[in-house]
């Protein structure tokens, strides 16, 4: 296939399917206190660099507004220090950074701290911002889960290496939201329609496929990770082409698994192409029913699991930013956000976090219940600029030229 690039791994990979119990985009296995916020985002320090080690492994590395506004103010200030020449982002445990705390978003919607959430959100996008405006190297160590805005916090920089017990995914839609945090970037840009796939149906991708699709820079076997970071945490230099054949001396000719996606690209393609949701399912009942296919039925499933507005929503997303630059997408995605937690539209977001991750029935009662109910007028409000008594997200432009 000619759309999947050859990758560069030494040994050979074992896929690693993700487990449906476990829970992502804000998942909390427990809520046990944390109260010292500084301890979230832990700092590594080297001769010739900094690592910023996201550090609440019992919620899977979720990010909350003190853990994104600490990574934000310690980029900042390392950018100005002329001593330290590139910067690292990983996370501990079994996970990169499963997305957003949605549990907590949850409850301060329910006690009407909406501000709060839209302080969140625009901390958060602008730390995406400076990520793909930064001006030193950065390398993201995507080792383990990596969901929703853990993309969004890594996939903007320079180098992101990914390894064989990674594991990617946009479930926003299943959760009533939609993939943000610059998502609608770099999954339009993805080959062929691959992007509107993933965000709709929530699909994984394991470290070879993301590295094979253009996601990833690098990639290595977890049990040679430590190597990798020993070679970072030792290096003296931070000329980006010293530290790309450095990360890239872990290398040997491997292809993506004959089960993987990406051989479904001709599918994929066929099905996703179309200009509306009705369109799409349509089309991939169609080749459900022609060639037997599981695949199909396993998508079709998951995307009327899903809020049919979001779906809407997250279609529309995609096929404007292929069009668009980063701070234009973080822009939008800001609207649509703030929209979504509005509640004007839809309780969507809430209820779907209720049903999956808090009350866990499985059962949300989406508003509205099918996709033919969801009207124009409905997907529009999302896109709409925002008020006068209420500021677009504001970015520095003019100062921060996008790295990609």
């Amino acid at each position: 296939m000619q759309r999947v690039k050859a990758l560069i791994v030494r040994h050979s990979f074992q896929t690693l399917r993700f487990l449906s119990h476990q829970r992502c985009f804000s998942a909390q296995p427990n809520y046990a206190p944390y109260h010292d916020f500084q301890d979230q985002v832990l700092v590594e320090g080297r001769a010739k660099s900094r690592a910023a080690i996201l550090n609440r492994p019992f919620a899977l590395n979720s990010l909350t507004t003190s853990m994104a506004s600490r990574l934000k103010k310690l980029y900042e200030s390392w950018e100005e220090n002329p001593d330290i020449g590139f910067v690292i982002l990983k996370g501990n445990g079994r996970a990169f950074c499963s997305g957003v705390d949605a549990v907590a978003l949850y409850h301060l919607l329910n006690e009407g701290k909406v501000e709060d959430c839209k302080r969140f959100l625009e901390t958060l996008y602008k730390f995406v911002y400076l990520q793909g405006t930064y001006l030193k190297p950065h390398v993201a160590i995507l080792d383990g889960i990596t969901m929703g805005c853990g993309g969004g916090i890594s996939l903007p920089g320079m180098f992101h290496l990914v390894t064989d017990k990674t594991v990617f995914a946009h479930p926003e839609a299943q959760l009533g939201f939609h993939p943000d945090s610059g998502a609608s970037f770099y999954l339009s840009r993805l080959p062929g329609y691959l992007g509107e796939c993933l965000a709709l149906t929530g699909e994984n991708l394991n470290g070879v496929e993301i590295i094979a699709c253009g996601l990833a820079t690098h990639y290595c076997l977890n049990a040679r990770l430590s190597w990798v970071k020993e070679c970072l945490g030792n290096m003296m230099n931070d000329d980006p082409t010293v530290i790309e054949s450095s990360l890239a001396q872990y290398g040997d000719l491997v292809y993506p698994d004959r089960s993987s996606i990406l051989h479904r690209i001709e599918t994929i393609d066929k099905c996703f192409c179309h200009d509306t949701i009705e369109e799409i399912i349509d089309s991939l009942e169609n080749e459900a029913a022609g060639a037997y296919d599981d695949w199909c039925r396993t998508v079709l499933r998951k995307m009327k699991e899903a809020s049919p507005l979001s779906l809407n929503v997250t279609l529309r997303s995609i096929r404007e930013g292929r069009f668009q630059s980063l701070d234009q997408c973080l822009a939008r995605e800001y609207r649509m956000s703030l929209a979504a937690i509005s509640k004007q539209v839809s309780n969507d977001f809430s209820e779907g976090v209720r049903a999956r991750l808090v009350d866990k029935d499985f059962a949300p009662k989406w508003d509205p219940p099918r996709v033919e109910e969801v009207s124009k007028d409905m997907v529009e409000y999302y896109f709409t600029p925002l008020g006068e008594l209420e500021p677009e997200l504001l970015l520095p432009t003019a100062l921060r030229e996008p790295y990609i």
